[in-house]
């Protein structure tokens, strides 16, 4: 008895693959160079950006086309296993990770050597993989436990169950992976200079905001790349920078950074995002309970087998959803740039900021309109440089 192959499958597939032709299309063909992007940044950097993105997207499109052809074959083509579900999850994450491991290798390791930006050894690489992997695993096998554990309990409501839990869960992991994930990786200690503990105290004010935590993560132990981030909630929440940035860039630079974090905190985007997130998952699940309900014949209700449709499911769904989720994203950030000036009354050091981050690490400062509109988190960084100098125009 096989799972019943139906007209969603294939209409979420035709969508799926007609990006992935679109993507592959766009790292072939990425056109005329803008004129207007040389006034910032040299030919040859643009260049060396396109270059350095285009293995890496080539890695991620190439990746995902062979697990969706794994997963498919095993959804829809193996024979049903009669493993017990744990076994069963045991067994296909091994797999799963077993295929994705040359990507991960040179995406992750071989890729950054090449360009100069890792400063792992292969043993410390193989110890974060180890790590991640463990942490991946106990994830994989407790999650489809509950999830079968509450598709027998509750047959006609699990997605309902299945939606508040997994909501649950994202609120439950922003809180705690600051504290109990994320020192598994990195080393982290409050800043101690003390014009930057004075500059956070002063945008603080500024922004009627009280920060929780600004650190610092020993981020040169793997990169020599610069970056930061917010992460967390009530008691864990706080502003992470990278050393590689308080090292390599001027105060100023840094405060730029710092306010930019700042005012994703004062414009609820943590809040927002979990919102987001929340609602996207009951909806994620109302359409998961009606595919399983015509997909899953009723010998087969149960059967292990089911987790492979539930990852083909998500794997489907995040790959198509991907362009909304980061036009959301890209609409924040540009949101957090305007307020950050605010807050710094210096656009100039949130421009040099910029160019230096898209130079130093590489960015594709030119990227394909169709790459842009589907990858892109942020602003590209023309868009985004011309932003911040009307943001300073305006002030």
């Amino acid at each position: 008895m096989q799972l019943r192959f139906n007209g969603v499958w294939f209409l979420m597939l035709t969508l799926a693959g007609i990006f992935c032709l679109l993507y592959i299309w766009a790292l072939a063909y990425q056109g005329q160079i803008n004129s207007e992007i040389t006034k910032y940044f040299s030919l040859e950097q643009i260049a060396q950006g396109r270059s350095y993105a285009r293995f890496l997207r080539l890695l991620f499109i190439s990746g995902f086309c062979v697990n969706i052809a794994l997963l498919l074959w095993l959804a829809f083509g193996a024979k049903a296993s009669e493993l017990a579900p744990i076994l069963y999850s045991l067994m296909l994450w091994t797999i799963l990770n077993i295929v994705n491991l040359p990507f991960t290798y040179l995406s992750s390791f071989y890729w950054s050597h090449r360009w100069g930006f890792s400063t792992q050894t292969i043993g410390n690489w193989w110890g974060d993989y180890l790590k991640t992997s463990a942490i991946e695993l106990l994830l994989f096998i407790i999650g489809f436990t509950v999830l079968f554990w509450i598709m027998n309990k509750w047959p006609r409501t699990w997605w309902i169950v299945g939606a508040v839990t997994f909501s649950l869960w994202l609120v439950v992991q922003m809180y705690l992976w600051p504290i109990i994930v994320s020192p598994l990786f990195n080393s982290f200690s409050p800043v101690k200079d003390p014009l930057i503990i004075t500059m956070v105290q002063e945008l603080s004010q500024k922004a009627d905001i009280p920060v929780e935590e600004v650190l610092v993560m020993d981020a040169s132990r793997r990169t020599t790349k610069a970056n930061a981030y917010f992460a967390g909630l009530g008691s864990t929440k706080r502003i992470v920078l990278y050393d590689t940035l308080i090292n390599n860039y001027p105060l100023d630079e840094v405060e730029a950074v710092v306010a930019h974090e700042m005012a994703h905190w004062k414009e609820g985007h943590i809040f927002k995002g979990l919102i987001y997130g929340v609602l996207g998952n009951f909806l994620l699940w109302i359409f998961l309970f009606y595919l399983y309900r015509i997909t899953v014949p009723s010998g087969l209700k149960g059967s292990p087998q089911t987790i492979v449709l539930f990852l083909l499911f998500l794997s489907l769904v995040s790959f198509i959803g991907a362009p909304l989720e980061n036009y959301i994203s890209r609409g924040m950030e540009r949101e957090a740039d305007r307020v950050a000036v605010t807050l710094t009354g210096d656009s100039s050091a949130a421009v040099r900021l910029h160019l230096n981050l898209a130079k130093k690490n590489l960015s594709d400062v030119e990227p394909h309109p169709f790459i842009k509109w589907y990858s892109y988190t942020h602003p590209d960084s023309l868009t985004r440089i011309k932003q911040l100098e009307g943001y300073g125009l305006n002030q």
